[in-house]
């Protein structure tokens, strides 16, 4: 399979070949040699992957902003470049009418709670943030609306998927 990855402003070309293995691929960055890849899901946005003998941690991080991957203390901000995933993105956000949620893209801790209820926004306006990895994170308003549910408080914890709010 090959597809294409938007990876600080440079378009990449990364072909994929699944091997006997469930878990493992043949990996090629811009027609470079392939190095194999074991790859596990631990937990929903978190991946255990081998490369060359050494084991990694993935925490994936999805948020209005884009599509990012935290690995050994560093942030990648990527953008898979395929019309299939826009459309899918597209069908499951909807449009701009009805309440949207504000979802932890990763377990974490509530470092700061930005908006409270009733509160307007506006789209991409900070409502809560959480610290995981020992990075913080601020996730934003899909929307410009009302606040009309916040689920979560400063201190607390949160789960990968968890609604933390809700803007109409």
């Amino acid at each position: 399979m090959m597809i294409q990855l938007e990876v600080d402003g440079k378009l990449r070309r990364i072909a994929l070949t699944r091997t006997e293995s469930t878990n493992a691929y043949q990996v090629s960055v811009d027609d470079g040699p392939e190095i194999l890849i074991d790859a596990e899901q631990l937990q929903p946005g978190v991946l255990s992957m081998q490369i060359g003998g050494k084991t990694y941690r993935c925490v994936l991080e999805g948020s209005p902003e884009g599509t990012a991957v935290h690995l050994q203390g560093r942030r990648v901000q990527y953008r898979v470049d395929d019309p299939r995933s826009l459309k899918s993105r597209r069908q499951r956000q909807g449009g701009a009418d009805g309440p949207k949620k504000v979802t932890a893209p990763m377990p974490g801790r509530v470092v700061r709670v930005l908006a409270k209820v009733g509160d307007m926004v506006e789209a991409h306006q900070g409502i809560v943030v959480i610290e995981a990895m020992k990075m913080q994170n601020e996730l934003k308003s899909p929307k410009a609306g009302k606040v009309v549910q916040v689920r979560v408080e400063q201190g607390g914890t949160v789960s990968a998927g968890e609604v933390l709010a809700i803007v109409e």
